[in-house]
This record gives C-alpha cells, sequence and structure tokens, in this order.
C-alpha cells in the first residue's frame, strides 16, 4: 500500500502537469477566442442555384475563420484542463487513502503527509468552486502550477517513510485538532490564488502594464477575484479558530497547559491575528481592497512559515516534521 501511494503521487504530479499546459494553451489563446466572440456573424454561402434569378436553394455557413478556429482550441485546452484536474485529484485522494491504510491511522503524521492533504483540500475546493463559478476557469492556471509546486515538494524533499505515529499523539484529538488544522490550511492555500490574482488583476485594470500585471491580462474581473478571496477565508477562518481552540485543550490533556508559547503554537496565534486582521480591514469601508488583501496573503505566508519554517528551524513540542 505504501509503494502505491508513492506511485499514485507521481501519477497525480503528471496530471496535475497535464491540467496546468492546458490551462496555459487556453490562456494564451485568450485573445483569439474574444475576437471570435466580437466578430460579426458571417455571411451563407450557396450551395446551388434551382430557382429563377439565381436565387440559392440551399446556403451552408462559410468556413470557419482563423480566430474561430483558434477559440475553438481555447474551449478544448480549458476543458481538458478541468478533465485533468478532476482526474488529477481523484489519483490525489487515492494516494491519501492508500497512505493511510499501510500507516492504519489518518495520514497527516508528518510534513508530508500533511503537505499531500493540504493540498487536495485545495484542489477539491478549487473543483467545489469551479463547479459553481465556472467563469472562473483561467484561475486553475495558478492553481494547477501551485498544486504541481506543492506536491514535487512533498515528493522529492519532505518524503517520509511510513512510521508510528509519536505517543503524544495517539489521541482521539490527532483527529479532532489535525483535521480542522488541515481543512482549514487547505482553504487558506485556495484562498491565497484569487488574492494574488487580484492584486495583479487591480494593477491591470488600472494601466499598469508591467510584470507582473501582464500576467492577468486574461484574469477574471477583479472584483470578482476579490469576491472569492473573501468567501474563501471567511469561510475557513472559524474552522481555523475551532483548531486552534481544540489545540490548546489537547495540550492541556497532553502536557498539563493549554498554551506554553512553543514554537508552532506562537505562529498559529501569529497567524490567526493576521488572517483576523484581514477579515476586520475587509469589513472596513475605509480600507481599501488591495490593502487587505495584503494581509491575506501575508496571512498564508505565516502559514507557510509555521508549515516549514518552524519544523525545519525551531525545535519545539510539535516537531513532528519526520525530517532529519
Amino acid at each position: 500500500m505504501s509503494a502505491l501511494s508513492d506511485q499514485l503521487v507521481t501519477f497525480a504530479i503528471l496530471a496535475y502537469l497535464v491540467a496546468m499546459i492546458s490551462h496555459a494553451v487556453e490562456y494564451a489563446l485568450g485573445n483569439a477566442r474574444a475576437r471570435a466572440v466580437a466578430a460579426p456573424a458571417r455571411e451563407l454561402v450557396g450551395a446551388g442555384v434551382g430557382a429563377p434569378g439565381g436565387t440559392t436553394d440551399a446556403q451552408v455557413p462559410a468556413a470557419p475563420t482563423a480566430a474561430e478556429r483558434t477559440a475553438a482550441r481555447a474551449r478544448l485546452g480549458g476543458r481538458i484542463a478541468v478533465g485533468a484536474t478532476a482526474v488529477a485529484a481523484l489519483l490525489h485522494l487515492a494516494a491519501l487513502v492508500t497512505r493511510g491504510l499501510a500507516a492504519d491511522r489518518m495520514p497527516w503524521g508528518n510534513m508530508y503527509e500533511f503537505v499531500l492533504t493540504v493540498s487536495f483540500i485545495g484542489a477539491a475546493g478549487w473543483l467545489a468552486v469551479l463547479w459553481k463559478r465556472p467563469s472562473l476557469r483561467r484561475l486553475g492556471l495558478f492553481l494547477t502550477l501551485v498544486m504541481v509546486l506543492l506536491l514535487a515538494t512533498a515528493e522529492l524533499v519532505l518524503y517520509t517513510p511510513i512510521v508510528p505515529l509519536v505517543p503524544a499523539l495517539n489521541s482521539y484529538w490527532f483527529v479532532i485538532h489535525v483535521s480542522t488544522i488541515v481543512f482549514s490550511s487547505g482553504i487558506f492555500l485556495l484562498g491565497v490564488v484569487p488574492a494574488v490574482a487580484y492584486l495583479m488583476r487591480a494593477g491591470w485594470e488600472q494601466g499598469r502594464r508591467s510584470f507582473p500585471y501582464t500576467l492577468a491580462k486574461r484574469m477574471p474581473d477583479a472584483a470578482a477575484l476579490e469576491r472569492l478571496t473573501f468567501v474563501l477565508h471567511a469561510f475557513a477562518f472559524p474552522v481555523f479558530t475551532f483548531a486552534v481552540i481544540a489545540g490548546a485543550i489537547w495540550a492541556e490533556a497532553a502536557w498539563g497547559r493549554p498554551w506554553g508559547w512553543d514554537p508552532k503554537e506562537t505562529w498559529a496565534f501569529i497567524s490567526w491575528v493576521v488572517y483576523a486582521g484581514y477579515l476586520h480591514a475587509r469589513a472596513t469601508p475605509s480600507v481599501r481592497r488591495n490593502v487587505a488583501t495584503w494581509l491575506a496573503v501575508l496571512g498564508f505566508l505565516t502559514v507557510l512559515m509555521n508549515l516549514f519554517g518552524v519544523n525545519i528551524f525551531f525545535e519545539g513540542l510539535h516537531s513532528y516534521g519526520g525530517l532529519d
């Protein structure tokens, strides 16, 4: 089961890569698609003459223009991208299930498993967003890029063989606390993608034509990206808050104190404060949307610090990353 899980992760990376390339095709051909939609209706061409005066007895459409053929390729690329993302998510889920079966526990006992699970939540959340808002499909280029980078990092850098849980993790709080941390982190991962896209698209709409704003030339409208950013963070923040509280309860049972300013606890608190600041700024009319969105990006940077930086550079009671 462990070997099968490893192979499924590799196949998932390849499927996400196919999705990313297909999204890139649609993204690159976006201008041609827009021209085809805006083009006036073409005249019909006669297929035969059968009535007095040379009138046609049958008519057929003219051959598609080059812009329309390119637009058709763009639509095909987009559909392939969505299908490949769905296949990748299924392979991703199968890798997690087989990893859990091999370990005889929930598959989030170290950094490798945690990254696999968080990234899956992000991919599954993206498919749910896409089902509700197909117009946001081009955002998938950046989402699949993030998936490829995270899974490749997990497989090449963070991989850890299956080992039993350390005694401190053998508790029902392992499921309650870590599952909610994983879920909220996955939604925060998904939320940072439209946040960064919004900052670039807003700059493009304001007339900025330098890098990186040119990357957002064919992105959805800035307003739609900003609303999606807010909805995702507003959904994830209460779950994250519960996870922090559950962690404190577990710490009281395991170590005899609910809070000890352990590095992970400290960075979890920093993340909570930053995300609370984002939601407060977003709800304050006098705060500009781009300022509030930068707080959302900063919040995810603190999440990354808690996941990678704390496990690599600090030692504490939460040192379960599995890295030597």
